[in-house]
């Protein structure tokens, strides 16, 4: 029996900021690091191999590729391993976390960890652009999971955010493979109202008219 091929998207995303050796706090982290012209960035190829499965499993996990660039870490380092988790579930009804986790190396070869998440919540539709673009960002000492982030070493913290123009080039980039076009189509517009709705449901009632 022939199987049919899984229909999948990539897209790539960059996000630039600050962060800070030493600090734990993500705004002391930003703010310290911006006064001291400290950059922080990452390239990456979010890729997500079967979209169906993506969709359908609470996790909405994807891989990432690509590079990250810090002077402290020795400049541009490439990530062995990356994931990314789109619009997870929290203990809060409403809201959300993009998760991103990439492994890289030092110039020493140490492994180190970037840890970042943005926040999705109800906190008015003004904020949809700042929740959708900030990500507030912990580098590890080690390569460290998801269950053992909480007793792992912070080596660095402070917030990335998606520049404006990023973003319009990041819409230029998503990307469909599928083995019909009929496919294609259906996949990329399930995607579509997957991510639209996630932001509905959180933003969405603040929308509609209130009761005299």
């Amino acid at each position: 029996m022939t199987t049919t091929p899984p229909t999948s998207l990539q897209f790539t995303e960059e996000m630039k900021g600050h962060v800070t050796f030493g600090e734990t706090d993500f705004a002391l982290g930003a703010e310290s690091a911006r006064a001291d012209r400290r950059y922080f960035m990452f390239h990456l190829t979010i890729h997500i191999a079967d979209l169906d499965r993506f969709l359908d499993l609470p996790s909405h996990q994807g891989t990432a590729e690509g590079w990250v660039q810090c002077d402290a870490l020795g400049g541009q380092r490439h990530v062995e391993q990356g994931t990314f988790n789109l619009f997870v579930d929290t203990d809060r009804p409403a809201e959300r976390h993009m998760l991103y986790r990439l492994f890289i190396r030092d110039e020493a070869d140490q492994p180190v960890t970037m840890s970042g998440f943005k926040v999705i919540k109800d906190d008015g539709v003004d904020r949809i652009w700042h929740d959708t673009s900030t990500l507030y960002t912990k580098l590890l000492s080690g390569h460290v999971s998801a269950d053992e982030e909480a007793g792992a070493t912070v080596l660095a913290a402070g917030i990335l955010i998606i520049q404006k123009a990023d973003f319009a080039h990041q819409m230029t980039t998503f990307r469909v493979d599928g083995p019909t076009l009929a496919g294609r189509v259906a996949a990329a517009t399930r995607f579509g109202k997957f991510f639209l709705g996630s932001l509905w449901e959180i933003y969405g009632i603040q929308m509609l008219p209130h009761p005299q």
